[in-house]
């Protein structure tokens, strides 16, 4: 165990490290330090458990110093050492976090007591911390699809007094998430960390610690449980330290045996948060018959969508979201999974029409597909997925603005856009231009100089290209394609087809 003598006065530094020998009491004595500010410097790097520091020293105080190793080593000790016998001091030094307190005038003997003093606490704090993590290990284990031999069940019987697994006993498990007190670094844990310590006060059973979550072995008498008063134990926490809980719930079981049956559900209705609230308590047999909900948006979502990215402001943008999302947590079998499919849906649609417009401008997307539906994943922890939506379909919104611009940009551009969205009807050549304000006799001109192709032709293409898009997609019919392309008789769709492609409509579908 290493020690750090620390004093500005070379006399004390050198006789408190050469009269004891320190050595042969088991410590291993640090190069001494002769003021607060090296003591500091080292302390990270050193990692000493025991600090002798005196307590008035040219610069940074003891206290000072005292109250640095707390915050930066939080499991070492601190002695102070003073000339001044007054009890003012000695409370100040147990403020600042040192384990004892000492007289200059203190001889070697109640010296290395003291010392041997801290080391007791130190490995009393070490042996504390092994046991909190055989512990937590032991209930881990309990919740994880694993065989506990006997020995093990032995340990946890003793560590896990609570649970009484010697007894005939049944069981429960509870995943708890807390929030409430500020989104800063550690605020989150150390909440978590106050909500352990009241429930673990509360409950007939055990309580696992974890990064962002709470998981609870209950211990009843019986089967049957009324989970009123778990809501009302939550209640009184989130009264007393003013904050909002989650609790989801597994069923009882009969054995502690079958904890992991109890855990595998709880962490099922765990996933609902995003969906049910964010607070409260959900029972596993509330959601278990859940079936799903829609997984992919209707065309006429689509629509919505693409004419909010024409024209549509931010603030409709997150209201559509908004209100969209809203529809599928009112459905009854919505599950995280149709919902995370669902908002992939709509991620996709999105991606694929801007990706298609600015294709046809001969442009290419900047934002690949995978990056933004691997991101479509509501977590439990946060919501159901609104902000995450927003933003992505926000980015290809203004990927698409800055592609096709919106005021002043070249009229052809703003044909093409309107011509692509229009596919699926009458498309006459004026119609367009009407659409960009432009005389129709030269606008034809203009759009084949700047394209290659006259209208006609270009427009043909654009609805060739989407009938082989929605043949190879969808397994729609061949004259449901047609309508969507703007065809209304079906022979002459796919005479024209085969012109382009080779393929008549139903060839196309089948070729290898």
């Amino acid at each position: 165990m290493k020690l750090l003598i620390v004093d500005d006065e070379v006399i004390i530094r050198t006789g408190l490290s050469t009269v004891i020998k320190w050595a042969e009491l088991g410590y291993e004595l640090l190069q001494p330090a002769a003021s607060a500010e090296e003591a500091l410097a080292r302390l990270e790097l050193e990692q000493p458990e025991i600090v002798l520091t005196d307590i008035q020293m040219t610069g940074r105080s003891g206290l000072e110093l005292a109250g640095d190793v707390r915050r930066l080593l939080p499991d070492s000790e601190v002695i102070i050492l003073t000339g001044y016998d007054q009890f003012s001091y000695a409370q100040q030094a147990i403020r600042e976090g040192a384990g004892d307190y000492l007289l200059k005038t203190s001889r070697p003997d109640e010296i290395i007591r003291a010392v041997n003093g801290a080391k007791m606490r130190i490995l009393q704090k070490w042996e504390a911390l092994k046991k909190d993590q055989l512990r937590d290990r032991l209930l881990e284990r309990l919740i994880a699809d694993t065989e506990i031999d006997n020995h093990s069940a032995e340990k946890a019987a003793k560590l896990l007094p609570k649970l009484r697994l010697n007894e005939s006993y049944f069981y429960q498990t509870v995943i708890v998430s807390a929030e409430g007190w500020g989104n800063e670094a550690g605020h989150g844990y150390l909440l978590l960390f106050a909500v352990h310590n009241m429930i673990s006060e509360l409950i007939d059973g055990e309580a696992l610690l974890r990064k962002d979550s709470l998981v609870i072995l209950l211990r009843h008498e019986s089967m049957r449980v009324d989970q009123s008063q778990l809501a009302r134990l939550m209640e009184r926490v989130t009264r007393k330290l003013k904050c909002k809980l989650f609790g989801a719930t597994g069923t009882v079981v009969s054995d502690w045996h079958k904890l992991q049956d109890s855990y595998t559900e709880a962490s099922y209705a765990f996933l609902f948060k995003g969906i049910i609230g964010q607070e409260g308590l959900l029972a596993y047999e509330d959601i278990k018959g859940r079936r799903g909900g829609r997984t992919v948006c209707s065309q006429e979502e689509e629509g919505q969508l693409t004419a909010l990215f024409q024209n549509g402001s931010d603030t409709q943008l997150y209201q559509w979201v908004q209100e969209l999302i809203e529809l599928q947590l009112k459905d009854g079998d919505t599950t995280p999974d149709s919902l995370q499919k669902f908002l992939q849906s709509v991620q996709i649609s999105a991606h694929r029409w801007v990706e298609r417009v600015i294709a046809s401008f001969g442009e290419s997307a900047a934002l690949s597909k995978e990056k933004f539906v691997n991101s479509i994943s509501p977590s439990p922890i946060t919501d159901n997925g609104v902000g995450l939506l927003y933003e992505q379909l926000h980015q290809l919104m203004m990927l698409y603005r800055e592609t096709i611009g919106q005021e002043g940009i070249p009229y052809i551009k703003r044909s093409i856009a309107y011509i692509h969205d229009h596919l699926d009807k009458e498309l006459t050549l004026q119609q367009v231009a009407k659409h960009v304000h432009l005389n129709p006799n030269h606008f034809s001109e203009v759009f084949k100089r700047e394209t290659g192709h006259t209208y006609i032709e270009f427009v043909t293409r654009m609805r060739v290209e989407r009938a082989k898009r929605l043949l190879d997609e969808s397994p729609i019919k061949v004259s449901e394609v047609a309508s969507r392309v703007g065809y209304t008789d079906m022979k002459y769709f796919s005479q024209l087809f085969k012109r382009f492609t080779g393929f008549t409509p139903s060839e196309y579908r089948t070729r290898s």
